[in-house]
């Protein structure tokens, strides 16, 4: 299969004042979410993507476009729904500080499975939209481009978290273990018999490795040479 590059986007002005933002219009990043975003770009640059998909909210697309400024060609370049952020109902707008007052709160972090937010999305659900769209399109810039064919995807912490956790074969209810920073990258590769994650949370380091794509077999017994930069 091909392979995704999961990218979270830059840190926004909610994320700077402790807000959760949810699907509010209007929310951007800031000014170190537009410095985080470009560090991202650039390196990514040396990768050539075949795709670019996006959350449609604001802040993903800003973070998207720093991407798709530092690629050589014009990589397909969509929006897709199924990756926006949470809808966390009644608690979209509200401070993280008040939050954790709620008796909901404990309920997300040990057990996010059960979880309904009031008015708003079960996390169950938006794990199963999310990973379903990714494999979606994994499989599509696949049949396209052909098995190494790489591509980015765009979207919020949550759904990235939900998104490894599926890959990494763990449960939901274990997500809350992953982190997953601003305009930081993970990169999964859906093999014929497995996904295999390749990193996770990372925010440095030479991605040109990639400008080959992946092609996995059986996962190798010690480790392995690891991947040759060109």
């Amino acid at each position: 299969m091909a392979t995704v590059i999961l990218v979270r986007h830059g840190r926004s002005t909610a994320n700077a004042t402790g807000l959760l933002a949810g699907r509010a219009a209007g929310v951007s990043l800031d000014q170190i979410g537009r410095d985080q975003a470009a560090r991202t770009g650039d390196r990514l640059a040396p990768v050539p993507l075949v795709g670019v998909v996006s959350s449609p909210l604001e802040r993903c697309q800003q973070t998207a476009q720093f991407i798709l400024d530092r690629q050589t060609g014009a990589p397909y370049a969509p929006v897709d729904l199924d990756l926006t952020e949470c809808d966390y109902g009644q608690w979209q707008g509200r401070t993280l500080s008040d939050l954790t007052t709620e008796a909901l709160w404990p309920i997300v972090q040990s057990q996010p499975s059960a979880v309904v937010f009031p008015g708003g999305e079960s996390m169950a659900a938006m794990q199963a939209r999310s990973v379903a769209a990714i494999r979606r399109h994994d499989a599509a810039f696949e049949a396209e481009y052909g098995p190494g064919a790489v591509w980015a995807a765009v979207s919020h912490g949550d759904i990235i978290k939900s998104v490894l956790a599926d890959a990494l074969g763990m449960h939901l209810d274990l997500f809350q273990r992953i982190t997953v920073g601003p305009a930081s990258i993970s990169i999964v590769h859906y093999g014929a018999s497995r996904p295999s994650v390749y990193a996770s949370n990372t925010d440095g380091g030479d991605l040109r490795w990639l400008s080959n794509g992946i092609h996995s077999g059986d996962a190798p017994v010690g480790g392995g040479a690891g991947q040759e930069t060109p």
